[in-house]
């Protein structure tokens, strides 16, 4: 059994797992309890986020939640527990994130958090141990627009933050704090970009954006090398997130036009693109997330039931019934736990 196998095996095991989503209708957040289809639907915070809620991220352990919103305080962060769910809200950062938070991903030792957001400096990261710390100083260049997706590698020792504005994709090495800015890759991706993903073996790294070719990637290595030929078939139009899977074997995008999610086969480089889901999400897709073991594939949609969910086994499956509750409104972002 290899490396990755015994990890999905040991996650395969844990019995609670969880599926979030966010979007545009109060309470901005909706978690549900996740056993080979929607289940509980868990209460609300009792401090619910109070604008519109544009991605969802956990930390590596679990234990806690973030959701970068639309208003002050742009970012809100609570203590997690997937058997009972949001606990108390933490207190917002001492510095202000000063305009619409779009992106958050936290270290993968938990130590750090990340938000991409509308004005600059465009990314804010803050100490995280049990709560928001001290505001780190921002990197001497500053990517060139809104921070649309943000993404540590597996191992923590960098940081990319997808934006609009060329050169699109902005990188540093990080190490409680930020490195000097690497290169940019010799080809650009041509467009806004919408979301950022690094692969698990931390060995490439992929974005989605909003012109042709929608999706570009790169091996990775302290810096981005030669870009992968584009997929054979291309996305059918502009993709809005970006996510691999646990295995680093597939590669998933959500796409703003129909077929709103569509999944290629990944081996350091595009393989072939997977056929579509025989029920497709009912309109835009904005997030989308493979669960921990890699069974299942998620996709937040703008129209009702606004999550949709499919078995994933090199291909996709009858979709699931949607939740008895659905979530409040179109959704903007999802995550496993």
């Amino acid at each position: 059994m290899s490396a990755n196998q015994q990890i999905l095996a040991g996650l395969g095991a844990a019995k609670d797992v969880v599926i979030a989503a966010v979007g545009l209708t109060s309470p901005f957040i909706d978690v549900y309890k996740w056993e080979a289809g929607f289940s509980t639907k868990f209460s609300s915070p009792g401090s619910p986020p109070t604008s519109v809620g544009n991605a969802v991220a956990f930390t590596k352990l679990g234990t806690d939640i973030a959701i970068p919103q639309n208003s002050a305080p742009r970012i809100n962060a609570y203590t997690w527990s997937n058997k009972n769910g949001f606990g108390t809200r933490y207190a917002n950062p001492d510095t202000a994130i000063p305009d619409n938070g779009k992106s958050a991903a936290f270290h993968p030792d938990g130590t750090a958090i990340a938000v991409g957001h509308s004005s600059s400096p465009f990314l804010a990261v803050y100490a995280w141990s049990a709560g928001f710390g001290s505001r780190f100083s921002n990197p001497a260049t500053l990517p060139a627009g809104m921070g649309t997706g943000v993404a540590f590698n597996p191992a923590g020792t960098a940081l990319a933050i997808s934006h609009h504005n060329t050169p699109f994709i902005s990188a540093y090495p990080w190490s409680a704090g930020f490195g000097t800015k690497y290169a940019n890759p010799a080809t650009l991706p041509p467009s806004d970009a919408s979301g950022v993903a690094f692969n698990p073996a931390g060995t490439g790294i992929a974005i989605s954006h909003g012109t042709t070719p929608f999706i570009s990637a790169y091996p990775w290595s302290a810096g981005f090398g030669t870009k992968y030929a584009n997929p054979a078939t291309l996305p059918t139009a502009e993709t809005s997130s970006v996510a691999f899977h646990p295995l680093g074997t597939f590669i998933a995008m959500s796409l703003l036009v129909e077929p709103y999610v569509e999944v290629y086969g990944w081996s350091a480089g595009f393989g072939t693109k997977y056929a579509n889901p025989a029920t497709l999400p009912t309109f835009q897709g904005y997030g989308v997330a493979f669960s921990p073991t890699g069974n299942d594939i998620a996709v937040s949609h703008a129209d009702s039931p606004f999550l949709s969910v499919y078995p994933w086994s090199a291909g996709f499956g009858t979709k699931y019934a949607n939740p008895a509750t659905l979530p409040a409104g179109s959704g903007r972002g999802v995550a496993f736990n």
